[in-house]
């Protein structure tokens, strides 16, 4: 019994023994109705196994939705504690779990894989390519990263929830003052998404770089597909020093090594800097696809091109430049010293001047253009003044004698969410209608749509405004509860009405996806929303080859070129087509992953030597596997073809 003792939830309430219940509730229906219908050969053959990255793309974006409910829930738990001064609905170690786990969940498990379906899905389409570069390991990198999330999730039913703030800053997350394994579960579940993630950035370069359509030039690639390459180049300098900050904190906590703690040579500063060298610059891997989808928004829906395509680029590459010159500004308040806190707040207002660029292109665009308010439009036009708030309040924080009133404060808080969710949640909301007839064949329900993004703009300013407000009031953010006589009580109601709100938009938007599942039209063409970008040429639903003839580009805009310009895309015959085999190599070491991940948070480590010597055997496996692939004939191709066009 001594070892199931250490499985335990050090903390334990009734909300964590329900929700233990309902985990082993869904797992069972799960089990049971893939088991009556039949589906357990399909479910391995069509996507456990597939190597097809719409179809990764597809599983990205259910882990998102499941991901954006999960820390929605946080969320909510944190505003109702907060709503009345001195409420007992949450003790200090709950809610110190609950904001730690609603940080890592959104940022990591839900808008992360939201940007990487959108990637996934949209930009071997949009330069003309039948699949990334390397198929196999982009499956891997979806299957580390969804292990790496499970693995995280699973912690609150199993051994306890990380509690020192998604940041995770030492020595509070050391072993001395988090003696649990909820911390354990941090370093060790982040490290596998996140090598997963690393891998996703290689691989989206290099097709990028290698594998655009004839004729499209680094000069004529769509908007958003700059955008992700810039993104994924971030990812691929910024990943590392995390991942090697998370190896340092694991060994501080599992081996007794002491690269964070206060003695013995540590420095737990050491830390906050390995952290925040990723931490923004992982803003910015989020916000960066999030400007390219409402490029392409508000391209289409304003029927303009998009006013100052270099500019639009050459700013997404001043931004990912000054990416990594900013980092300090979480550290005005400790002690640098002027001449360092002056640079780090030159730095920081300077992304000011190239993300001005890009607002005032967007205006441009929409200027004298024939506007059409569709549902990602209405997105696109909520975000312009939401997110431009945001901005402002980044450039009072960075200013440095100011941040010693605003730093640690709601006033923070407030910023980074109305950075975040005007920013990249409702970029990818606007691009989850916009691309649904692609993905799935039929199109959101427009009405429910729109009344969504009234719902989240409206529950956004109620939930977030106010806490501007108490911020410089002097309200601290991570406090979990407040006395009468502050004042704050009035304004934190307000924003636990918000809250609610944001959660009612939430049911919208999963009663849209039945509603139209269930009653939305299949006949929807291939170009429902008429277009302008190269993935609107593609068929639907989209074959497994993308495109059964290669397309010839002129310009970044080559649907509207060939709509209004009568340039020819597809010129030739059918030809035969070469495909990348299904291999189930991947879901077995991300499987594999868990375990070893799960071992080591438990530090079991026969089982950790045995998972390990497992994942090493899977990587020799694939190594000396000798697959080709298989080729699609011509006449496959045409008659495919004929019977997605509708042509007998």
């Amino acid at each position: 019994m001594d070892f199931f003792e250490q499985f335990k939830v050090p903390h334990p309430s009734l909300a964590i023994y329900a929700s233990m219940v309902a985990i082993i509730i869904t797992l069972i229906t799960i089990i049971a109705g893939l088991t009556y219908f039949k589906k357990w050969g399909y479910l391995w053959r069509e996507w456990l196994t597939t190597v097809d990255h719409k179809k990764i793309g597809i599983m990205y974006l259910i882990s998102a939705i499941l991901m954006l409910f999960r820390g929605g829930v946080d969320a909510l738990m944190m505003r109702a504690q907060l709503a009345r001064p001195e409420n007992t609905l949450l003790d200090a170690q709950h809610y110190n779990e609950i904001f730690t786990t609603h940080g890592v969940v959104m940022v990591l498990f839900m808008a992360m894989p939201f940007i990487m379906a959108l990637m996934n899905f949209i930009v071997p389409l949009q330069i003309g390519a039948r699949d990334v570069a390397f198929p196999r390991l982009n499956a891997l990198s979806f299957w580390l990263f969804f292990f790496g999330a499970m693995l995280f999730n699973i912690s609150f039913v199993v051994g306890g929830s990380p509690d020192a703030g998604w940041t995770a800053y030492f020595p509070l997350a050391g072993p001395e003052l988090s003696p649990t394994v909820g911390n354990n579960y941090y370093m060790i579940a982040i490290q596998i998404a996140g090598l997963g993630t690393l891998m996703t950035g290689i691989n989206f370069i290099t097709t990028i770089l290698k594998m655009r359509a004839p004729g499209m030039t680094l000069g004529k690639i769509p908007m958003f597909t700059w955008s992700a390459l810039a993104a994924n180049i971030i990812i691929v300098f910024a990943f590392p020093p995390f991942t090697v900050a998370l190896a340092m904190g694991t060994m501080d906590r599992l081996f007794g090594t002491h690269f964070f703690s206060m003695n013995n040579g540590g420095m737990d500063m050491l830390w906050a800097n390995l952290f925040w060298v990723w931490g923004h610059p992982e803003v910015y891997i989020l916000i960066l696809p999030a400007f390219g989808i409402f490029s392409e928004v508000i391209s289409t829906f304003s029927r303009k091109n998009l006013y100052g395509y270099k500019s639009m680029v050459a700013s997404m590459v001043i931004i990912s430049l000054i990416s990594f010159f900013v980092w300090a500004h979480h550290f005005f308040t400790m002690g640098m010293g002027p001449l360092a806190n002056s640079f780090f707040s030159i730095t920081t207002m300077a992304v000011a001047i190239p993300t001005g660029v890009k607002i005032f292109n967007w205006l441009f665009t929409l200027y004298k253009g024939k506007i059409e308010f569709t549902t990602p439009m209405l997105y696109a036009m909520m975000f312009l003044p939401l997110f431009t708030i945001g901005g402002v309040t980044g450039v009072m924080l960075a200013m440095s004698a100011a941040d010693y009133q605003y730093h640690n404060t709601m006033f923070l808080v407030a910023h980074f969410h109305n950075v975040i969710i005007p920013g990249v949640v409702f970029a990818m909301l606007a691009g989850l209608h916009y691309y649904w007839p692609k993905m799935f064949g039929f199109m959101l329900n427009e009405r429910i749509g729109k009344w969504t993004v009234w719902l989240l703009s409206i529950g956004f300013v109620l939930a977030f405004m106010p806490m501007y407000i108490t911020g410089l009031d002097g309200q601290v953010r991570r406090m979990y509860t407040y006395s009468e006589a502050t004042g704050f009580g009035p304004l934190n109601m307000v924003s636990f009405v918000g809250a609610i709100i944001l959660a009612i938009g939430f049911v919208f938007i999963c009663y849209n996806l039945y509603y139209s599942f269930r009653y939305a039209s299949r006949d929807v063409g291939i170009d429902p929303w008429d277009a302008r970008t190269l993935e609107w040429a593609t068929l639907n639903p989209v074959p497994a080859y993308n495109f059964a003839i290669i397309p010839q580009v002129a310009s970044y805009q080559a649907v509207w070129d060939a709509k209004k310009k009568g340039h020819v895309l597809f010129k030739g015959k059918y030809e035969k087509i070469h495909m990348p085999s299904n291999t189930g190599v991947p879901f077995i070491m991300g499987v594999l992953f868990f375990i070893w991940g799960f071992a080591m948070v438990f530090s079991l480590w026969k089982l950790v030597i045995l998972s390990t010597i497992a994942i090493f055997l899977c990587m020799v496996y694939n190594s000396f596997k000798e697959d080709d692939g298989y080729y699609i004939s011509a006449e496959e191709v045409e008659k495919t073809e004929r019977e997605l066009r509708g042509v007998s």
